[in-house]
């Protein structure tokens, strides 16, 4: 965020910013979604409040959407429809957790699991990850952690990209099984992968894990706010007293454009094919710039570097770029508190003329 306020100052002042600091979509909500919104509005009696776990159109929608992507059939009173993923990471680390209990969470990881567990009295476990491992967890790593009571998982991750196999994520689901471990699977950067479809927790025979998912990445659809949890039968109760009590319901109005977004798969696969394309500028401009240890880019629109032969504190190499090239990158100590001093992540989710200016200003910088 203050990497966002900086650039908006730079913008602000009259100079250009490159943007590879923003993890969301440059493109907007699919236009059968916006057109759906837009007839909404002449319908005021539709756009009160709905049910807290959302509309039954909407989850059996979901519903239908992991048949056809997964070939899974998911009870739709399974399904919570939230505002945002990260709601449905407050609200299922509250049905789950009490005060006290140790949650694992991968670092580098996404920062906002750390905080929002450690915000409801939890204790945080990071758990280091690696070339190793993929940057993934492994029972192993798990293990080692000492006695757990959770375990947070994203697949593709944010911020490397990595993308667990089918086989790895069942291990680690057994692996929460057998320890009596609550696994939640943040999936939010599925349907955006470089290497085939990402699988998901709930092909696990296990009823246990809580799955995690959004209209924000690949329905590029970020500011609607608007996600939905996957949970076993004991926690849908506990889960949307919660959200009665503490939001409600989800927005309406988003609720019935996300019931089209569904059919906008082939507008939606189109920005895939970009994010792709862009992936390959970047990977190609930071070889030249020596950046040769990147994490597994396998989903997502990120990638991770390791930039430690160019400076010992990623904060001040990024204030640099933003301040002498207009280039806007993140810090990796905002994902790994101990090594991310040494990291970079760029995101590759704007424009390819984005990404080949910003390769082309850093070339002429580390060539001065």
């Amino acid at each position: 965020m203050e990497v966002i306020r900086a650039a908006r100052q730079r913008s602000e002042a009259g100079h250009d910013v490159l943007h590879l600091e923003v993890g969301q979509p440059s493109t907007g909500a699919p236009a059968a979604a916006v057109a759906a919104a837009r007839a909404a509005l002449d319908q005021p009696e539709l756009l009160g409040y709905t049910d807290a776990l959302g509309t039954p159109q909407l989850r059996a929608r979901i519903s239908r959407h992991y048949a056809d992507r997964h070939g899974l059939d998911v009870d739709p009173e399974l399904i919570a429809v939230t505002q945002g993923a990260s709601l449905a990471c407050v609200l299922s680390f509250l049905a789950t957790f009490d005060v006290g209990d140790r949650v694992a969470v991968c670092e580098p990881g996404y920062p906002c699991y750390r905080q929002m567990l450690a915000a409801l009295g939890c204790e945080v476990v990071g758990v280091p990850i690696g070339p190793t491992s993929r940057f993934q967890p492994t029972p192993t790593l798990l293990e080692e952690a000492g006695p757990l009571d959770g375990v947070v998982v994203a697949s593709p991750s944010n911020p490397t990209g990595s993308q667990l196999t089918a086989a790895e994520l069942d291990s680690i689901t057994t692996w929460c099984d057998k320890s009596d471990v609550r696994l939640i699977a943040d999936e939010i950067y599925h349907g955006i992968s470089a290497v085939g479809p990402a699988p998901t927790a709930l092909a696990h025979p296990s009823a246990r894990p809580i799955v995690i998912n959004s209209f924000s990445k690949y329905f590029s659809m970020t500011g609607w706010r608007l996600g939905w949890a996957v949970l076993p039968p004991e926690l849908v109760r506990p889960f949307e007293l919660l959200a009665q009590n503490l939001v409600i319901s989800a927005p309406t109005l988003s609720q019935i454009a996300a019931l089209s977004a569904f059919d906008a798969t082939e507008e939606l696969d189109g920005h895939v094919d970009r994010y792709h394309l862009n992936r390959e500028i970047l990977l190609a401009g930071l070889d030249d710039l020596g950046c040769t240890t990147i994490a597994p880019a396998d989903g997502a629109f990120y990638l991770y570097a390791d930039v430690s032969h160019l400076t010992d504190d990623s904060q001040v190499l990024c204030a640099t770029w933003l301040d002498k090239l207009g280039i806007a990158t993140t810090p990796g100590v905002d994902f790994d508190p101990a090594r991310g001093h040494r990291s970079i992540r760029f995101s590759y989710a704007g424009s390819a003329d984005t990404m080949r200016s910003a390769m082309e200003r850093l070339r002429w910088w580390a060539a001065r």
